[in-house]
């Protein structure tokens, strides 16, 4: 999802904005999910990135998607760029031989 968002509606109050725009990632998010992984893939990974105005576009964590649109709402920008693309994740393999050598 590569999107910009208006923060700004003449027509509904900017609670309401920032509720919609929150619902539409979460919905992209959980549509993301729910797709079948590819074979030797454990899980989707999500690369995150955001600008507010014209800012320049600085990478963000994925579990700070919501931080980012509520300081955006604070800074009273008029509109949000959120970037997220789904990728490939892979579970880090345990290492049990360096356990043993130390022993």
């Amino acid at each position: 999802m590569k999107k910009i968002f208006k923060l700004e509606d003449e027509k509904k109050h900017p609670d309401r904005v920032l509720e919609a725009i929150k619902h539409e990632v979460r919905k992209y998010i959980k549509r993301e999910k729910r797709k079948t992984l590819p074979e030797g893939v454990d899980f989707w990974k999500f690369e995150c990135k955001s600008a507010v105005d014209d800012e320049e576009v600085k990478e963000i964590d994925f579990l700070e998607i919501t931080k980012a649109i509520d300081e955006a709402s604070i800074k009273k920008a008029k509109t949000l760029y959120l970037e997220i693309i789904a990728t490939n994740g892979y579970k880090e393999k345990k290492d049990n031989n360096a356990e043993t050598e130390v022993e």
